[in-house]
């Protein structure tokens, strides 16, 4: 009858055969899947993960997608506009025994937030992205939209997303803060980051005499969309940046 060492590697007993190739052969036989190379799938897209056979152990990765960056309003002469950029999305990571989880695993990627639409508007916030019920990551919130202003005048930035299930639960980045000082923009509402991406710039403007600046919108997995800025002057009003869609990663170890 064959027994197990404590870390599931299957041998053959010394009267399981009567000759020793065979018991070499079983031996081999059960060794095998454990040589197999670790198995990545990398998701952008909502799926279904499949346990292959042999499976032991599954480290999974999850980030939530980023919100979106606010737009500005209108400016006009020796006023400015700074909207607060998207937070990014949260992380969470979980080594689980294979034996533990079902067939399939359903894998929801959490979409990014829109931009703010022209005007004073609030990015939208981004969505979770979770391996079934097991790791679970939340979406970033969006930025504040960006009001005209000839003072001072901040638009705060969305809040990060945080991982909310799992072994390992971190925060993404804050989106940054849209600062308007003595009617001109004084500080830019960047994109937050988020696992392993990096933040996305604002749009850089003069101090007068600008035309409003669409932002960007984030590239990176799960980060967040830019804030809209407007320099003085009188200018249209603009639109934030979109947060990136979230990812999951799964690796199978045999």
């Amino acid at each position: 009858m064959s027994q197990q060492t404590p870390n599931g590697l299957t041998f053959p007993e010394s009267s399981d055969h009567a000759r020793i190739w065979e018991w070499l052969q079983t031996l081999a036989q059960n060794i095998d899947p454990q040589l197999t190379m670790p198995q990545r799938r990398v998701y952008t897209a909502s799926g279904t993960w499949t346990k292959p056979d042999h499976a032991k152990w599954v480290r999974v990765i999850v980030i939530g997608g980023g919100g979106g960056g606010g737009g500005c309003a209108a400016t006009a002469s020796g006023a400015s506009a700074c909207a607060g950029g998207g937070g990014g999305g949260g992380y969470a990571e979980s080594v689980i025994a294979a034996s533990s989880l079902g067939s399939t695993v359903t894998v929801t990627i959490g979409a990014g937030g829109n931009g703010g639409t022209a005007g004073a508007n609030n990015g939208a916030n981004g969505g979770s992205s979770s391996f079934g019920a097991t790791v679970i990551a939340g979406g970033g919130s969006g930025g504040n939209g960006g009001t005209s202003s000839t003072a001072e005048l901040a638009e705060t930035g969305g809040a990060a997303g945080v991982g909310t299930m799992g072994d390992l639960l971190l925060s993404g980045g804050d989106g940054g803060n849209g600062i308007v000082s003595s009617g001109r923009p004084a500080m830019l509402g960047n994109g937050g980051a988020a696992w392993p991406g990096a933040s996305r710039r604002a749009p850089a403007t003069t101090f007068s005499g600008a035309p409003g600046l669409s932002a960007p919108d984030a590239i990176q997995p799960g980060c967040g969309g830019s804030g809209a800025v407007s320099g003085t002057g009188a200018n249209a009003a603009v639109a934030g940046g979109d947060g990136a869609d979230g990812m999951v990663i799964v690796e199978t170890h045999f």
